[in-house]
């Protein structure tokens, strides 16, 4: 068994500040034993307009942003699944939403930059969102080896796409983690029941670190940041306010599960995804 953490905040538009909270909060998980710890979906920055996020894109092997996580994983000893920052394109009016996995060492191990981009309206109120006018989509599903199990990633629109979950079990997923910032309306009505889903279709641990409570750019996000097992069982869950979630992460019980009830050996269907190397 393996302490791991979710980091929930309610980042707002000034860098720094979040920083220095997500310092704070990653130093409790590891005080508290913790060996991986997931910061949220734009943990350095929730803006005041969509774009402003394009002001901090970084170059994609150097940065302030990327820099604080190499240094925070290396000082604390821990693995870090480094929430999203925005990293610089070919075209300047676009970032990716990017995802870095830094080891114990501070060393950047793997990059998974977000697939699915959430341009919706929510049905109940005015509230929208448009990440295509600031993002590119990411092209690679990514998985890779740790002290703890085989891990995925994905970010959390990509919540909502089964199949980017069946490429990730095709590649050995044990357990996801996922960095989110669901909003209120949708976190209430959909979190519980994709984590589980996700969770309960692939046999594997679902390990989600959100944003919770509200912004200074009036957004309200959900929180509920959670570990789900395979069999679907909520180990610990947050609430709404900014916190740090540990729990035991037992790698060695999914194949187990996978064994004595084999779902997943008789798919019949198979699921079309781009399968790629682990990206570093």
């Amino acid at each position: 068994m393996t302490n791991i953490a979710a980091i929930q905040m309610a980042s707002g538009p000034q860098p720094q500040a979040n920083l220095l909270e997500a310092k704070r909060l990653l130093r409790e998980a590891a005080e508290k034993g913790a060996k991986l710890a997931v910061l949220p979906e734009n943990f350095a920055m929730m803006g005041m307009q969509e774009t402003d996020v394009l002001k901090i894109a970084e170059d994609p092997r150097d940065g302030p942003l990327q820099t604080f996580l190499a240094e925070q994983a290396r000082r604390l000893g821990i693995w870090l699944v480094g929430g999203t920052i925005p990293l610089k394109t070919l075209r300047g009016d676009r970032a990716r939403s990017t995802c870095m996995v830094f080891d114990d060492q501070g060393e950047r191990v793997a990059r998974y930059d977000k697939l699915h981009l959430f341009d919706v309206r929510l049905p109940d109120g005015d509230e929208r969102y448009t990440e295509s006018r600031i993002y590119e989509p990411g092209e690679q599903i990514v998985t890779l080896d740790t002290p703890f199990g085989r891990m995925g990633l994905a970010v959390c629109y990509d919540l909502r796409f089964p199949e980017l979950f069946r490429g990730l079990l095709d590649q050995g997923a044990e357990f996801v983690a996922m960095p989110a910032a669901f909003t209120a309306q949708t976190g209430q009505a959909h979190w519980d029941i994709l984590l589980r889903a996700r969770a309960i279709e692939n046999q594997m641990f679902m390990l989600a670190a959100a944003q919770g409570g509200f912004h200074v750019n009036g957004r309200e996000t959900y929180g509920h940041s959670a570990l789900i097992d395979p069999w679907g069982r909520v180990v610990a869950q947050l609430g709404r306010n900014p916190g740090v979630l540990v729990a035991d992460l037992g790698c060695e019980c999914v194949g187990r599960i996978r064994t004595l009830f084999p779902a997943v050996q008789h798919r019949r269907l198979a699921c079309e995804v781009e399968v790629a190397p682990t990206s570093s």
